[in-house]
């Protein structure tokens, strides 16, 4: 897709090998991402994985410490869901919580698992998200949390939350229980603006709005640390059982390179590229089978680049900047 649009991005790529040992190319694939400083990733879970093999995808975030995932969900018009006009983004606690992976048996048929909560990742988490929100001009972010019952460390999250909203007066913050989220996320989602929240709630809640939304081949997501950012597919879903099938919607990986392109200032051609997605989908609603359609992924590759090549094909080098571009979607 970037080739066909003449984009200037070159891929230092890792792949993952069946007759390779899988350690070792994790090992590579972080020195990439650190010498890098950005990534495009796909789900690299092991499906032969034992049930004491701690997630690739969880060793990558945290060795490389990124603390923030964010997944921006909007409505398709061209897709029918049972909601319309939503429009929100998760920011979720990324590198602890549950997925800290620290499980042990302290005695035989006992398992101890560890949700950890600190002041410093929560304050890291919270600064980001109001100003992620400030950025993009979001207007309201709440906080979801289960203090009540588990005051220490869902207290800890929701006092530090408090305490960074008192520094911004321009953007509303209340807080919400995790149960009457869910609830309100599947009767009235259109009502949310910005959702902040630890780990588990963020996999939870992130799936059921993809859902919602038919969107699980749509969403992408983004992984922010200080010192790099990883773009992948905002549901992380596997999606195993659709190898090789041809059947599986390629839009959630190639939203994740738009957040890409607009992370590395390319406006230009990350515009072309999500205005593509969307005329494919909304205009000529060519639809893989999980959005009820009968196309394959091929199909909407195929019709995704013929916009790209047609936006591209006379586009030099220096390329319009950001004001430059905001003219252009004024004019079209």
């Amino acid at each position: 897709m970037l080739r066909c649009g003449g984009i200037p991005v070159d891929f230092d790529i890792v792949q993952y090998s069946e007759n390779e040992d899988r350690n070792s190319t994790l090992r590579n694939a972080i020195l990439s991402v650190r010498r890098n400083g950005v990534a495009m990733k796909g789900n690299i879970e092991n499906p032969n994985a034992t049930i004491r093999e701690i997630s690739h995808n969880v060793i990558l975030r945290n060795e490389l410490d990124l603390y923030a995932n964010v997944i921006e969900c909007k409505s398709y018009p061209g897709v029918h869901s049972k909601h319309k006009n939503v429009d929100m983004v998760i920011v979720r606690m990324n590198t602890e919580g549950e997925y800290n992976m620290l499980e042990h048996e302290s005695l035989r048929g006992m398992i101890e698992s560890l949700r950890i909560i600190t002041r410093k990742n929560s304050e890291r988490v919270a600064l980001f998200c109001f100003e992620y929100s400030r950025k993009y001009g979001r207007k309201k972010i709440t906080s979801v949390h289960n203090s009540k019952l588990m005051s220490l460390a869902d207290g800890l999250f929701l006092e530090t939350t408090k305490n960074i909203a008192k520094n911004y007066p321009d953007i509303e913050h209340n807080d919400m229980n995790i149960n009457e989220c869910c609830a309100k996320l599947i009767s009235e989602p259109s009502t949310f603006d910005v959702l902040l929240m630890p780990n588990l709630y963020g996999n939870i809640i992130s799936h059921i709005v993809c859902g919602l939304m038919r969107g699980v081949g749509l969403i992408s997501g983004k992984n922010f640390g200080d010192n790099a950012a990883v773009f992948e597919t905002g549901a992380r879903h596997a999606g195993w059982e659709l190898a090789g099938k041809n059947i599986a919607n390629p839009c959630s990986m190639l939203n994740a390179s738009v957040d890409m392109l607009e992370y590395l200032g390319l406006y230009y051609h990350a515009y072309v590229i999500h205005r593509a997605i969307d005329k494919t989908i909304n205009k000529d609603h060519i639809h893989t089978q999980d959005l009820g359609g009968k196309a394959t992924s091929v199909d909407v590759v195929e019709n995704i680049m013929k916009y790209v090549h047609k936006a591209t094909e006379h586009v030099t080098w220096p390329y319009p900047t950001l004001e430059e571009l905001e003219d252009i979607i004024k004019q079209e």
